[in-house]
């Protein structure tokens, strides 16, 4: 991304400068209300069920009243080799319980069906998000071979990575938690793009 942002002092500075290099689980990660726009095939669609179910009053109070359920269930869905511990659940599972949680969440998801609005404030930057800018910087992209998550094929985004580019599938039943269900091969991903 070549925008051009400032800074305090008032000096420009460009994000290639401010960024050296990245590591993406899951590809191109921009998303915007008109990428939302766009119908999936039925199977697809399927996967963000719960994007629509929070998209009613009664997803909401659902979400409330079982955040913690609705939680584990969408680990299990997007990891479903990751035999992860109720230990491992709960140490995440602590930050549901902020007032504001799910508010947040409901609004993410509301927002992306354009059913909610965001910051105007941020109105212009979400216009050129909207546009799929270029990522500039070397990045290496990441995907478990067993994501159960909604996910685009590597195929459909490698066009975006303008520098250096690299993309992995990670093999072993790794999941949507890719830095958690595989923390040595995000690391190494991490050390190999510094290098680029």
């Amino acid at each position: 991304m070549r925008r051009v942002r400032r800074q305090a002092s008032g000096e420009e500075m460009r994000d290639a400068e401010r960024v050296k290099a990245m590591v993406s689980v899951s590809g191109y990660l921009i998303g915007s209300q008109e990428s939302g726009k766009m119908p999936l095939p039925p199977k697809a669609e399927l996967q963000w069920w719960y994007q629509f179910y929070l998209a009613t009053e009664r997803g909401r109070e659902g979400y409330d009243k079982y955040r913690h359920d609705f939680a584990k269930l969408i680990w299990q869905l997007a990891s479903p080799n990751w035999n992860f511990d109720d230990a491992t659940f709960e140490r995440s599972a602590a930050s549901f319980d902020n007032p504001d949680h799910v508010s947040i969440v409901v609004h993410n998801y509301r927002w992306r069906l354009g059913l909610a609005e965001g910051e105007s404030k941020y109105d212009d930057l979400e216009k050129q998000l909207a546009k799929g800018p270029a990522i500039t910087v070397p990045s290496i992209t990441l995907e478990g071979d067993a994501n159960g998550a909604p996910h685009p094929d590597a195929s459909s985004y490698a066009r975006k990575f303008s520098g250096k580019y690299a993309h992995r599938v990670i093999s072993g039943g790794v999941g949507h938690n890719l830095p958690q269900e595989a923390p040595r091969a995000f690391a190494e991903a991490v050390v190999e793009v510094d290098q680029y």
